[in-house]
């Protein structure tokens, strides 16, 4: 009798390598399920060690003129990773699938491995400049990185219900408003970063909408700080590290 050969296709392996992952996983996650009040308590502690870590979970923008403007709050990447730590009995996977000169497109999936909810997020970052040049590979790799980064959030943001973190993300946001250091000490910092950066305190009191520092009260000052963790985020994205 001849030996019969199999052949065996380097695809279809992965892809069953991949699902009984998967299947192990979930099957674990079913086993010990999370605990929802432990599961608080530890974003809560991992987001609130210090002040300046509480300060990180945010970013603040203004949209808008005049009567119309906005100033619209949310959740940073930096809260999104804590909370997919935290949240437990998760996978996240993001990865670059799409490059074609002119944008990076980006996608993380996010999948509770204990409501088997998954949900998939594409993010498209720009990597020309104003006069349409590519940027070089490295700031591909880095625009790449920043637009994955975001997915990540977004896609976290999607399976982790609002309902359940909505309190705990607000006492994160009541120690970042300033429960731990007195208001000047955080609005001279804020004054010193705006000044590293190239703005001038008369541009920074107009943007506040006051006529002087003594003004810009903590809720000014929480918005500031998560106006310069835009900022940051947009550096990280141009490859600006020195913000």
């Amino acid at each position: 009798m001849e030996n019969e050969i199999i052949e065996i296709k380097q695809a279809d392996m992965l892809q069953a390598i991949n699902r009984a992952e998967v299947d192990i996983q979930i099957a674990t996650a079913k086993q010990y399920p999370r605990d929802l009040s432990r599961v608080l308590n530890q974003i809560k502690t991992y987001a609130t060690m210090d002040m300046e870590t509480a300060e990180d979970c945010f970013y603040a923008l203004r949209r808008g003129k005049g009567s119309d403007q906005q100033v619209i709050e949310g959740v940073s990447v930096r809260l999104a990773e804590i909370i997919a730590s935290a949240w437990g009995n998760i996978r996240v996977q993001t990865r670059i699938i799409g490059n074609d000169g002119r944008k990076i497109t980006a996608m993380a999936i996010c999948h509770d491995l204990e409501s088997n909810e998954a949900v998939s997020i594409t993010v498209d970052r720009r990597i020309t400049d104003r006069n349409g040049k590519t940027y070089s590979e490295d700031m591909q790799v880095v625009t790449g990185n920043a637009a994955s980064a975001i997915a990540f959030r977004n896609a976290v943001l999607k399976v982790v219900p609002k309902a359940v973190t909505k309190r705990v993300i607000n006492e994160i946001k009541e120690v970042a408003l300033g429960k731990s250091i007195d208001l000047e000490t955080r609005r001279q910092r804020m004054v010193q970063y705006f000044t590293q950066i190239g703005v001038t305190q008369s541009e920074l009191l107009t943007y506040c909408g006051v006529n002087s520092i003594e003004q810009i009260d903590a809720n000014l000052v929480f918005e500031l700080r998560g106006l310069a963790n835009a900022i940051k985020e947009w550096a990280m994205e141009k490859g600006a590290t020195h913000y």
